[in-house]
């Protein structure tokens, strides 16, 4: 399972990454169209969906590379099952919190391919393609706090800074 779920946060990372290589793409399209004279109708619509995608899909691998900001200040000044109790009880809210978003970027995804929306610009993309991109990230952004919550309450999680090493 373990190895499944790292290469879940793996996949989705690539695809953080990919589509950063298309948010290049779209604007060096741009560039080279104005340079060149021809038309690129909406390449800066995709550049948008591609930048979009890219920040939903590297939640999860960020998240358990422990490069979330979190703030400390509360847990610093506690030990032992204190600290323990409110590093679960953060997990838990922030696992539900991840769950609704989930949840409703998936529902605006089936609404959005329900009524066939498209978007405003020349390009008319319907817009639950760029939105599958937000609810796949979310989806796993979730998973990925499911497995905090889980790797804490079974005592297993990894400390991923010297601050947090400090407190175990």
């Amino acid at each position: 399972m373990r190895k499944a779920l790292d290469g879940l946060y793996a996949a989705s990372a690539w695809l953080a990454a990919l589509a950063m290589v298309g948010v290049l793409a779209m604007v060096l399209l741009t560039i080279l169209s104005r340079l060149f004279g021809f038309a690129a109708p909406g390449s800066d619509a995709y550049a948008g969906y591609a930048m979009a995608g890219a920040g939903f899909m590297a939640l999860a691998s960020t998240l358990k590379a422990g490069e979330h900001i979190r703030v400390t200040l509360l847990l610093g000044a506690l030990k032992g099952r204190a600290h323990k109790a409110l590093e679960v009880a953060a997990l838990a809210i922030a696992t539900l919190l991840s769950g609704f978003l989930a949840f409703y970027a998936a529902r605006l995804v089936w609404q959005s391919w329900e009524i066939d929306d498209i978007s405003v610009g020349i390009d008319a993309t319907p817009l639950w393609i760029p939105q599958l991109f937000m609810a796949a990230g979310t989806l796993v952004f979730f998973i990925a706090f499911c497995d905090e919550l889980v790797l804490e309450l079974l005592g297993r999680r990894q400390p991923r800074s010297v601050e947090d090493a400090h407190h175990e």
